[in-house]
C-alpha cells in the first residue's frame, strides 16, 4: 500500500477513518521517510494524514507514540494530537501501512528564539519531561551507549555499506567510543523524551504559544538530549541560552545540572545515530537522491575522524556540569 498511495486512495482513507466526506484537496507535504498529505475536508477545515514507512516502527511502537501525544495534549501541552477515528482508534492500517491523522496547526520553525522565549522552551521541556517520567515507552529506542549506540554501530558494520579496511576501523573508533561514553551514563535516570527536539520540530506563531511536533523519534533517554538539541552552540558558548532555559525548566521540574556532562557524548551518539539513518535510507532507496556522495570511502574516513575528534572532546569536557 505505501508505494501505490495516489490521492484518490488517500481521500479515501480519510473519509473512511473520520466519517467525514473531503473535498477533494489532497496535496503532498514534505517528508524523508513517510508520506504526508494535507486533506480538504467538507466543513472547510484540513487535516494531515501521516502514512508511516512500513517496517521503521513496530505497531506497539507507534501506538504508544500517539498515545504519549495525547496524554501530553491532555495535560495541556502545546502538541498536535492525533484525531480519533469514528471508532475510537488513532493508529489505523491500509493494508501493511501504518496511518493517522492529525489537526493541521500552522506556524514557522522556530529559528533564534528572544531572550525571553528560552525560558518559555524550558518551562515547554519541563512539562513534557515531567509527564514523560511517569511511566516507560514500549518498544522503542534507548539512548544510552550500551542500547541505541550498539545498535547502530551494529547496523552500519552489517550492512555491508562501509568499504574494506575502513569497516575494521570504524569498528575500532566504536568500541573506543562507547568505552569512553559508557561510565558517563552510571546512575543517570532515563526517562520518555521528545528524542528529537531541535528547533525545526517547534512551530513557531508570533503571538502564540510553541507547539512541539514531530515525536517519530520519541526515546527512552536522559532529559538532557531534549536541552543540548535546542541550544545555538555547545553548553559552555551557550550559557546565557542554557540559563534562560534551566531557568524556565525549574518552575515546573529540578534541572540535574550532572547531566551535562552527557552532552558531547549524546552529540557523538547522534553523529552514529544519523549515519545509521542515511544506511536505511541508502538501502530502501530512498536517500540516493538527496546526499549522491553519502557511503563514499571519503564519507566514511571523514565519519571515522569525526567521532575521533568528538570523543577527545568527551574526554575534554566530561568532568560534570555547569552551575555557578
Amino acid at each position: 500500500m505505501f508505494g501505490s498511495l495516489t490521492p484518490d486512495c488517500v481521500l479515501d482513507l480519510v473519509e473512511a477513518a473520520l466519517g467525514q466526506r473531503c473535498n477533494g484537496i489532497c496535496r503532498s507535504r514534505a517528508s524523508y521517510i513517510n508520506r504526508v498529505y494535507e486533506v480538504g475536508l467538507n466543513d472547510g477545515s484540513f487535516v494531515i494524514a501521516k502514512f508511516y514507512r512500513p517496517g521503521r516502527w513496530s505497531r506497539e511502537a507507534l501506538q504508544d507514540e500517539l498515545e504519549f501525544v495525547a496524554e501530553l495534549a491532555a495535560d495541556e501541552l502545546p502538541v498536535v494530537p492525533p484525531l480519533p477515528g469514528c471508532d475510537g482508534e488513532r493508529l489505523r492500517m491500509a493494508g501493511d501501512t501504518p496511518f493517522a491523522l492529525f489537526p493541521r496547526v500552522g506556524g514557522r520553525p522556530l529559528e533564534e528564539p528572544a531572550p525571553e522565549e528560552w525560558q518559555q522552551l524550558g518551562r515547554l521541556l519541563a512539562r513534557l519531561h515531567s509527564v514523560g517520567a511517569r511511566h516507560a515507552p514500549c518498544d522503542r529506542v534507548t539512548i544510552a551507549p550500551d542500547r541505541s549506540l550498539a545498535a547502530h554501530a551494529a547496523f552500519m558494520l552489517q550492512s555491508g555499506l562501509i568499504p574494506g579496511r575502513l569497516c575494521e576501523d570504524f569498528h575500532d573508533e566504536i568500541e573506543a567510543l562507547q568505552e569512553a561514553i559508557m561510565p558517563l551514563f552510571a546512575g543517570i535516570t532515563l526517562i520518555r523524551i521528545h528524542g528529537d527536539c531541535h528547533r525545526g520540530n517547534i512551530l513557531h506563531r508570533p503571538g502564540g504559544a510553541f507547539h512541539l511536533i514531530d515525536f517519530d523519534d520519541m526515546s527512552l533517554g536522559p532529559a538532557v538530549q531534549d536541552v543540548w538539541m535546542m541550544l545555538p552552540g555547545h553548553p559552555s558558548d551557550s550559557r546565557a541560552e542554557l540559563d534562560a532555559l534551566v531557568e524556565g525548566y525549574e518552575t515546573f521540574r529540578p534541572f540535574d545540572w550532572d547531566q551535562l556532562r552527557l552532552v558531547e557524548a549524546l552529540r557523538a551518539m547522534r553523529y552514529v545515530h544519523y549515519a545509521a539513518w542515511c544506511a536505511r535510507q541508502q538501502l530502501d532507496q530512498g536517500f540516493v537522491q538527496t546526499a549522491p556522495g553519502w557511503g563514499t570511502p571519503e564519507y566514511w574516513r571523514q565519519e571515522i575522524e569525526q567521532l575521533a575528534r568528538q570523543r577527545e572532546e568527551i574526554g575534554a569536557t566530561s568532568g560534570g556540569g555547569m552551575p555557578d
